[in-house]
Order: C-alpha cells, then structure tokens, then sequence
C-alpha cells in the first residue's frame, strides 16, 4: 500500500483538472445546528479510543498507551493486531461506562492517507463474497480501503463476537482516524451482515470518502445507504482538512451520513446528510484540495491530537 509520495503532486495536478472540467451536482443545503459543550463532551472517550489505536498491539493488549489509555481507565481490552504496515493497528475491547465492545482502526497521517487515495487510481472492487455473504458482488469499494479491511476482517469479528458473549452486551461502536475510519465504516458493514442484529455506532474522524452514492446497488441500497440504514453514523472532521473530501464526488464517491464539522472558531457544527454543502460544512470549507489544510487533518478534536502514538 506504501507510494511514492512525490507522486502525490501529479496526482493531484489531474485531479484538480478532472474536477473543475466536469459539473458535480450537488444536494440542497440543509440547515446545520452547533452542538452543545456537553454534546461535544460525549465524543471525548472515542476520541481517545481513536488516538489508542495508533498504539502497538502489545500496549493496546495490556491497555498501558499513556493518557490515550489511562482517559478511558475502565476498558476491558479483548484482542489487538496488526503490524502498522501491511496490516494497521486494531484492537477490541469492552467499555462498562459506555456498555459497549469497542473497535479501533489505526490510521495515518496527512503525508500518507493522500497517496493511498489516489495512487489506488479510485479502482473499485466487490465486497468480498466470503466476509460480506449475500451481498452483491456490485457493491464495490475502494480498493485500497477494501484491503486494509480485509486484512485484519476475521480477526476482528473473532474478537467481538467473544466481547459480545462475555460481557453480555448488543452494543458496539467502531472508531478510528483517517485511513482508520474508512476501515471502520467497511468493518460496519461486515459486521452488520456477519452479526444481524447487532446495535452499531461508528464515529469516524478526518476520514475519506468510501464508495459510490448510487447506481451499485445492494436490492435498492448504495453502499452507504447500506452502513447508514444499520448504523448511527457519524464523521468528525476539522476546519480545512483536505482528506474528507477525497475521493471526489466527480468520481462517484460519498459520505456516510452525520457529518460533524469543526469550524475556524472551535465550535463543533451538526452537518445533516451525506455531504451536506452548507458553507459552515467540510465542503464549503475546503472546496477543493488546493484550499485544504493537510496540517488540520490531525487535529485537535477537543484538545486531543491524533497520530503515531
């Protein structure tokens, strides 16, 4: 998945050229509302739990990550992997305060997350038959998402269905940053299908867009109509972070639902729809990537900084 990153500039060079040279149709701005501080305060523990998944597997394992850890200090790990290379980082675990199983995906930063999304050349392909069975093999994804997924997909289910079983609990809530979200909201499929019936939540930050917003359907459900039918959605994005706007929407890419963006005065602002052009929303914001501001795609989220732990 590694890319050379000088030819991130290229890339996006025809990127910039594809996009202003076809039309986007755009939704109809719908009426945005700022969250309370309470509200915003809600978020903090899977914030940190986004900021742990940068972590080793060892640390994530004996829940001993520093303050990314010690600020949920009644976790309950389960499992971790992953190598921070060919596989991210991940772990499962158990939140008694939350009543939840807790999923983690590791993310990247700003110098890595863009190549992968465009040096993958926006290739798409089918949900795998044997982790999303009885779906169509025309739903696709990213392909480079897709993969990340995959590689840690069986040991992930493993680990929160052994959660569900020992702490009694129907609840789980998937979290990670970046590349690490877009892993989350495909692992929300996955287990949405492998584990019916299930309660989902997924709170992604600064992640891109995962698939098409229509034509590859599953019955009379796009992709991330899918997720959102079977999970409270919501993505996290901060002032003029570039990365949520990739892959474009010229491209046929879109946005779960539940957008929350973090505007220039620190207020966090409630975005409905899947990519909602409000001028206070990510795309009113950063536009287009030549606007955007990679150093904003770490943070802060309410005082916390994600990235290598």
């Amino acid at each position: 998945m590694a890319v050379r990153f000088s030819s991130l500039l290229l890339l996006f060079a025809q990127l910039v050229t594809i996009a202003f040279a076809l039309p986007v149709e755009l939704e109809a701005r719908q009426s945005v509302s700022t969250l309370s501080a309470a509200d915003v305060s809600a978020y903090k523990p899977y914030t940190w739990y986004a900021a742990a998944a940068y972590c080793e597997p060892a640390k994530t394992l004996a829940w001993n990550c520093g303050t990314r850890c010690t600020s949920n200090p009644s976790f309950v790990p389960i499992a971790s992997g992953g190598n921070g290379a060919s596989v991210q980082y991940w772990f499962v675990g158990y939140d008694p305060t939350l009543k939840s199983i807790i999923v983690g995906y590791q993310g990247t930063d700003s110098s890595k997350i863009l190549p992968v999304i465009t040096n993958a050349k926006f290739d798409f392909q089918p949900l795998r038959a044997s982790l999303f069975p009885g779906v169509s093999s025309s739903v696709q994804t990213h392909n480079g998402f897709g993969d990340a997924h995959a590689a840690s997909a069986a040991a992930v289910l493993a680990a929160v269905r052994t959660g569900l079983s020992r702490h009694g609990t129907n609840q789980v809530t998937l979290t990670g940053h970046s590349l690490g979200g877009a892993i989350a909201i495909i692992a929300t499929a996955h287990l949405a299908v492998q584990i019916p019936g299930i309660s989902l939540r997924t709170i992604t930050y600064g992640s891109p867009r995962v698939r098409i917003p229509h034509l590859l359907l599953v019955g009379n459900e796009a992709f991330v109509n899918f997720v959102n039918a079977r999970a409270v959605m919501n993505r996290i994005n901060n002032k003029d972070d570039p990365v949520p706007i990739l892959p474009g929407r010229f491209l046929d890419y879109a946005h779960t639902e539940g957008e929350v963006h973090i505007v220039n005065s620190g207020a966090w602002v409630s975005c409905p729809g899947q990519d909602n052009t409000n001028s206070q929303c990510t795309i009113g914001y950063v536009p287009n990537i030549l606007v955007g501001d990679a150093g904003d795609h770490g943070g802060p989220f309410d005082g916390i900084d994600l990235g290598s732990c």
